[in-house]
């Protein structure tokens, strides 16, 4: 068991006086047009990660470097302090209404990406993920824990944490962190937030007996939705500017089909100029000739690379020899996702002439329905649940194809990745998929998440497979196409530099 840290603590009303003393008080930045900003995180790949977010926490950061000084803020999980090197304390922040106080340390990452880690114990240091306990539920004091993140990131713009850099802006990244946005309204507090969705199905709901310890005042309504409360919907309301990860999916969130009830709120923040879409980049490890995850030999073509990629994922898999495609999937097994439609086709693509590979972990049930699909066509199908970053990037450059029938899909990374690899997306053509595949030439959209959609796609697949001059010439296509973060990262800037302008004047 880790040991309680004993820290300086303020009382709440102290904490109140001091934030409204703070008002008015702005950082100054070293130099013209650099903005010092503050990534608000509750995954980052170098320390920890369950989904897109930990990629995007990650590269982001890093590619805005380049113009600002960028620092991100993540919670002290058990597998950020062994991973944080050098941690020196450097700042804490103070109890508010039911909130603990907590402590921030500061990490530097090898390639000089400054880090803040906010160490709680008895909130972040347990056996789980940032979100779900070892049992798969989530964890029941998460309205607190997040809160208090949401919380720490204000205190650091109000400049009440004792630390020696305070940001001009919070960057925050969907609900866990969409508290931060209103605390800084409701505190009085000046400085400006952009909050990023990268996905809308998750909105942070929690009763309202959650109120007091929150620290949400009496007068606000902002995160009230339905006789709950919404920490999205707060976030949604009161941050300066609203992103999401791709254009297609800010068109879509604000209409009734795709909004999850929010569609109305998210339609005002459009027409307000204050909703937009940046699709994801990747990061430059997603590189084909330099990957030290797929096997090395004498030849360096992509060509040479993806056969051995392929021998290989064989090999691990258990799949035979074969002439035929061979189809992906990489992604959580959940309905989201379309798992259930690929289990719905599995046979189809055997009886075809095709094998499939598969690799994620989600829902119960559909991960036994994936297992029972592989064993009933072992050789043909393989299924590994659980996930191996290095095993799925061999599936990504040994695949002829990607399937990825999402039924809502934000921005997704997978069909990038793919693409980068060769390996030509599948794809229902929603969110961000509509945005990076082009049909016919660097991947295969169809039109409704249904499995007979999906069919009428995998024929084009095969057809297309027959035909190795429009095989490669499409594989080609999918491969030059660029999706690093220097574009998303100017138009992040840009937006930095929108959020920061009026306060600026003021």
């Amino acid at each position: 068991m880790t040991k309680a840290i004993s820290i300086r603590t303020t009382p709440a009303k102290d904490v109140t006086r001091r934030l409204t003393e703070h008002r008015s008080n702005r950082p100054t930045r070293p130099r013209h047009g650099q903005i010092n900003a503050l990534f608000v995180t509750t995954e980052m790949t170098d320390f920890v990660k369950t989904g897109g977010l930990g990629d995007v926490a990650a590269a982001l950061p890093r590619a805005l470097s380049r113009w600002h000084d960028v620092r991100v803020l993540i919670p002290g999980y058990p597998a950020v302090l062994e991973r944080a090197r050098s941690l020196r304390w450097v700042g804490w922040s103070q109890p508010f209404a039911g909130l603990p106080a907590a402590r921030v340390g500061h990490t530097r990452t090898d390639d000089g990406l400054e880090v803040y880690v906010l160490r709680q114990p008895a909130m972040f240091e347990r056996v789980g993920s940032p979100y779900v306990g070892p049992t798969g539920t989530d964890w029941t004091d998460n309205a607190t824990r997040f809160a208090l993140l949401s919380m720490a990131a204000a205190q650091i713009a109000m400049g009440t944490t004792g630390m020696d850099w305070r940001p001009d802006l919070l960057h925050l990244n969907d609900w866990p962190t969409a508290l931060a946005a209103p605390y800084l309204q409701w505190g009085g507090c000046r400085t400006p937030s952009i909050l990023t969705i990268h996905n809308l199905a998750h909105q942070g709901l929690f009763p309202t007996t959650c109120r007091a310890t929150l620290g949400i005042p009496a007068r606000a309504t902002e995160a009230d939705y339905h006789g709950q409360i919404s920490f999205l919907r707060a976030g949604l309301m009161l941050a300066d500017q609203v992103t999401t990860v791709s254009a297609t999916y800010a068109e879509q969130i604000a209409t009734p089909l795709h909004g999850m009830g929010l569609h109305a709120l998210l339609h005002r923040r459009a027409a307000q100029g204050r909703l937009s879409g940046i699709t994801n980049g990747i990061d430059n490890s997603w590189s084909l000739s330099n990957d030290p995850a797929l096997p090395q030999g004498g030849d360096r073509s992509p060509d040479a690379i993806r056969l051995r990629a392929r021998a290989q994922l064989r090999n691990e898999l258990g799949l035979d020899e074969h002439e035929g495609p061979v189809f992906s999937f990489v992604a959580r097994m959940v309905a989201q996702k379309g798992i259930d439609l690929v289990c719905e086709v599995g046979a189809q693509i055997v009886s075809a002439g095709g094998q499939l590979a598969l690799i994620g972990v989600g829902d119960a049930d559909m991960e036994a329905a994936v297992a029972r699909l592989a064993r009933r066509f072992r050789g043909r199908i393989a299924a590994s649940i659980g996930f191996s970053e290095p095993l799925a990037r061999r599936m990504f450059a040994g695949s002829d194809f990607l399937l990825m029938p999402s039924r809502f899909e934000p921005c997704g990374l997978s069909q990038m990745y793919a693409q980068t690899y060769g390996s030509l997306p599948i794809a229902h053509a929603t969110g961000g998929l509509l945005d990076t595949i082009e049909d016919g030439v660097t991947g295969l959209l169809f039109s409704q998440p249904r499995a007979t959609d999906l069919r009428q796609a995998l024929q084009r697949a095969f057809r297309i497979y027959d035909e190795t001059e429009l095989l490669q010439a499409m594989r080609r296509a999918a491969m030059a196409q660029r999706h690093d973060w220097t574009g998303p990262a100017r138009q992040y800037s840009a937006l930095y530099a929108k959020a920061v302008a009026p306060r600026a004047a003021a």
